[in-house]
């Protein structure tokens, strides 16, 4: 599902106009993107996802073409993490709404 078919889906079952649907997608965006990129807090939504940024360490890798060991540095990265009840739909334990 892309992003304008998303925002479709949400204005059929929310019965919010697709503008209102697009700029509240929007603002989330950009809150998620603010959160990250501070890296002191999380969004969570408690049993669907959480967003946050996270440090990677440096570290030694190998060039998979030559052999030839390669230094990475440590860098920060995003990280999303799905929710229990997200995981538990994505196994079939539970059937997804509608």
């Amino acid at each position: 599902m892309n992003k304008t078919e998303l925002v479709a889906a949400i204005t059929e079952r929310s019965g919010v106009s697709k503008a209102d649907v697009e700029r509240t997608l929007k603002a989330f965006e950009e809150i998620a993107q603010q959160t990250v990129a501070k890296g002191k807090d999380a969004i969570t939504v408690p049993g669907f996802l959480k967003i946050e940024q996270t440090q990677r360490a440096a570290r030694m890798g190998v060039n998979p073409q030559t052999g030839e060991r390669v230094k990475y540095k440590a860098r920060k990265s995003a990280k999303i993490t799905a929710g229990s009840t997200l995981k538990r739909v994505a196994a079939g334990e539970v059937k997804a709404p509608r």
